[in-house]
């Protein structure tokens, strides 16, 4: 079949006889039903999907059907194939209809498949592959039209309900939850948080199937979107402000934009620093109110079976505890805007993404170990145990430490790595560590005897 058979959307018109058009499907809508009117008692179904065939031009596709056609007709293609739609009709677009929820094209028609007439199948011609794939990387609006997660912020609840675009990284990609709505409706949800250079932590919240499939792809730290009309609400839980994705938003993954490729840097750099994982604050729970208790080899299953933080309690010994190694690997300084590591000598961030690289060195200085957990199930490697925590852990200021000799240091490093400790940890999914999983070390002293027989004992008749 050779590609210039195909119509062009740009030239699309309701005239057209038996019309040809191949493209790129960048958005899809799952499968929704109706009741009929013509016959009652019985259900129409319908979904929408969006293809593009030029950096400029795409259009909204809708399909309408029986329930064996348009479920089948929806599960035969996904976000990113390429399609060819052989005889859809070509109508003008209604926007106080069907197109009011669909996303805003520069068409000036939309498309209509039915099984009478039209059929939609997977593209085999590879001269038009070639051509169409990259389109899947250029956003549909302006790329310079985009709020950053700080202008959101900023802005507050003045943008609720309103439809903005955002750029932003993924952080996260949190867990599918299932639910039943009062009417007996079966639904989803899946919340991803996004970050970029002003905010560390965004929540964006899919409810379809299709756009939960999209991003349960997407690589955490690695992947920037492009989202085209999120909607804006804020969040009277949360008190705060949360992007959603609806039927008229388009996500573009990894845009080709010069503002997409800065950010993608700031990303790869920030989760290369741990920054990303470093920002998560002990305060995000008490201390006092964490009492589940496990085993390192408890806590690494947990992480594997649901990628999300958790909180918990762990009886085991520090195995290791650099104390002994020179002061700089002990104690750091870094800024206080992106958590990169500086010296206090410098009169500015040396980090190129930095966002506030151009202006006076913020920093703080304190302690910033890494260090092991290990009991008889295994080990948890390179927690974190950072100021103030260590502080009073360790029992000694930073400035305290500095006056130490050699020797009254391994002397403090022994005192834990010989005693079994009673650890309260936070452990976040982490993409830098082999393991998949980071710890937070929240607070730490060696346990009491009595309390770790009781602990030990339950912990095993669990087992």
């Amino acid at each position: 079949m050779a590609a210039q058979t195909f119509i062009a959307i740009s030239e699309l018109h309701p005239n057209f006889s038996h019309p040809k058009v191949a493209g790129i499907v960048i958005g899809k809508t799952d499968v929704r039903s109706f009741p009929d009117r013509k016959n009652i008692g019985e259900d129409r179904f319908t979904f929408s999907f969006t293809i593009k065939d030029s950096p400029d031009f795409f259009i909204n596709v809708t399909s309408w059907g029986n329930d064996e056609y348009i479920n089948g007709l929806s599960s035969s293609f996904s976000t990113g194939d390429c399609v060819i739609i052989d005889n859809p009709l070509v109508t003008n677009k209604d926007p106080e209809k069907g197109d009011k929820f669909c996303p805003t094209t520069p068409s000036l028609y939309r498309l209509l498949v039915t099984e009478a007439h039209s059929q939609v199948s997977l593209c085999a011609d590879m001269d038009a592959i070639d051509r169409l794939l990259p389109l899947i990387h250029l956003p549909v609006k302006d790329c310079a039209d985009f709020y950053s997660l700080g202008d959101i912020m900023a802005n507050g609840q003045s943008l609720d309900g309103t439809m903005i675009n955002i750029l932003a990284a993924v952080k996260s990609i949190g867990e599918l939850k299932q639910f039943t709505t009062s009417d007996s409706r079966k639904g989803q949800r899946l919340e991803v948080k996004l970050f970029d250079d002003s905010v560390s932590s965004f929540p964006l919240v899919c409810w379809d199937r299709e756009a939960i499939q999209l991003v349960q792809t997407l690589i955490p730290k690695e992947t920037v979107l492009f989202i085209a009309d999120a909607k804006i609400s804020f969040d009277s839980f949360r008190n705060g402000m949360t992007a959603s994705v609806n039927s008229k938003t388009i996500i573009t993954v990894n845009p080709d934009t010069r503002e997409a490729s800065l950010l993608f840097s700031y990303a790869k750099e920030a989760s290369e620093s741990g920054a990303l994982d470093q920002d998560e604050k002990p305060e995000d729970m008490p201390v006092d109110s964490i009492t589940d208790v496990y085993t390192v080899g408890q806590v690494k299953q947990k992480a594997q079976e649901n990628p999300e933080v958790f909180f918990g309690i762990t009886y085991g010994f520090i195995s290791k505890l650099d104390l002994d190694s020179s002061v700089s690997k002990v104690i750091k300084t870094r800024c206080s805007r992106c958590k990169f590591q500086v010296t206090e000598d410098k009169q500015s961030c040396t980090n190129l993404l930095c966002p506030g690289r151009d202006q006076a060195l913020a920093s703080s200085t304190g302690f910033d170990l890494l260090v092991d957990i290990t009991d008889h199930t295994g080990t948890l490697y390179s927690c974190a145990l950072k100021s103030p925590v260590a502080e009073q852990t360790l029992g000694c200021t930073t400035e305290e430490f500095t006056s130490l000799t050699d020797d009254e240091r391994t002397a403090m490093k022994w005192k834990f790595l010989l005693e079994r400790c009673k650890i309260h940890v936070k452990i976040l999914p982490s993409t830098k560590m082999r393991t998949g999983i980071r710890g937070l070390i929240l607070a730490c002293s060696v346990a009491d005897p009595g309390e770790v027989k009781q602990h030990m004992s339950a912990l095993l008749q669990r087992l």
